[in-house]
């Protein structure tokens, strides 16, 4: 193999197992800037080795090998320094054989504990969740420091300090890299949940900057969620987290007009929804339903866009069953946000009065006060209910509120349509 091909090769076999290396490497130094530094040491040294040698038959064991033996070098001559160090040098030499068959064994843990045990621990509670997104992106995702920073629309430095903060909190609450048990797994989950769905959402409606959505974002958190359920197959919300993300995916590409403006659901070209997508989201959602989740906050919201996926036009949308899927979400996960996307479906399925009493009755909600799809929910309530002025004032609300151009600029012509 040429050496140009070799080192492609190395780079494609590092982003595969870039994730489980430090997992493991994590676990073993309960350190994670360690951790990236050790892989970062087993790539180079693969660097020199593959193109003499050739890439081996398991190339993921061979890396974690190279950096595990790299590790108990370092911490030896460490050792009478820190006895951290030492204690964990001792751990690392009782497991003896460093062939490549035993770190592959270790390695391809069918349960997958490490790389689960990573994800947990990027996703802790103890770290803010927008540094959380962050460190899930970088230590599971692969993502450099750069990518985050041009995904979130943010600056290098701002990223990294979210990153250098998150490792600080883990080392400081002496964060174990383990999968947790019993009903701590429950709270945990919800944790990591959150912010594969924070990533995605930030992905399929970008709260700033000029483009209406950023589609880099939903496949990274659809990668993740995937892992996740290859991890976890009979937990019924990672299911459905995965049911919603492929389902909201496959309308990415009808979102956005050819101007770039945002086409509300209900006039989107359907032809342009992604098929595999749905097919994978409704497959995800049986198995959710046949596990016994069907009523699960996110296996809800998977129902509901389901319900959508399903409508071959917008016509045929089952508005009163999304309607009653919403009254379940909202004892389930009670929330303002949620308060008014049932409005919404109840102004779709009992007329735009049936959906001003529901909106009205949130108005005062202090999470919503500075809130654009609030007053833009309401312009089209009144719009539809030939309250015209009061539509047009609701709407310039809205734009003033929104932070995306693209969904500023839609809103400024429903307000001049009103005026028409």
């Amino acid at each position: 193999m040429a050496q140009d091909e070799t080192h492609r090769a190395i780079a494609a076999v590092f982003r595969i197992e870039r994730a489980r290396l430090i997992a493991g490497l994590a676990r073993m130094t309960r350190d994670v800037d360690r951790a990236e530094e050790l892989a970062q040491d087993a790539l180079l040294i693969a660097l020199t080795e593959w193109p003499k040698s050739g890439v081996p038959d398991r190339p993921g064991a061979w890396l974690m090998a190279a950096a595990k033996r790299r590790a108990i070098d370092a911490m030896r001559r460490a050792a009478m320094r820190e006895r951290k160090h030492a204690e964990i040098a001792r751990d690392l030499d009782r497991e003896g054989d460093m062939s490549i068959d035993a770190v592959e064994a270790a390695i391809d843990d069918p349960l997958g504990d490490e790389l689960l045990g990573l994800i947990f621990a990027a996703c802790h509670p103890v770290i803010a969740p927008e540094a959380r997104a962050a460190l899930t992106l970088r230590l599971v995702g692969g993502l450099t420091v750069g990518e985050i920073a041009r995904a979130f629309l943010s600056n290098e430095a701002t990223i990294a300090a979210r990153i250098t903060r998150a490792k600080k909190a883990i080392a400081r609450a002496g964060v174990a890299f383990e999968v947790p048990r019993g009903a701590e797994l429950e709270v945990r989950l919800g944790s990591v949940l959150e912010v594969i769905y924070l990533i995605f959402n930030e992905g399929y409606a970008a709260t700033v900057g000029e483009a209406l959505v950023r589609p880099p974002l939903c496949a990274e958190a659809q990668r993740l969620g995937r892992i996740l359920a290859g991890l976890m197959p009979t937990e019924p919300e990672v299911l459905a987290l995965l049911a919603l993300m492929e389902i909201q995916a496959s309308r990415l590409a009808a979102r956005s007009g050819p101007d770039g403006l945002f086409v509300p659901l209900n006039e989107q070209n359907r032809a342009r929804w992604d098929q595999l997508l749905i097919h994978r989201g409704l497959t995800a959602l049986a198995k959710v339903e046949a596990l016994g989740g069907a009523d699960g906050p996110y296996a809800l919201q998977a129902a509901l866009a389901a319900c959508h996926a399903r409508a071959r036009r917008a016509e045929d949308t089952d508005w009163a069953r999304i309607a009653l899927l919403y009254d379940r979400l909202g004892t389930v996960m009670p929330s303002p946000v949620v308060e008014l996307n049932r409005a919404v479906a109840h102004s779709m399925a009992f007329g735009p009065e049936a959906g001003l009493r529901l909106v009205d009755a949130i108005a005062g909600t202090a999470a919503l006060r500075n809130y654009a799809p609030l007053p833009a929910a309401r312009g089209d309530f009144l719009f539809r209910a030939g309250r015209w002025s009061e539509a047009r004032a609701a709407f310039e609300d809205a734009a003033a509120l929104s932070g995306n151009a693209r969904e500023r600029e839609w809103l400024q012509a429903r307000a001049a349509a009103c005026a028409d």
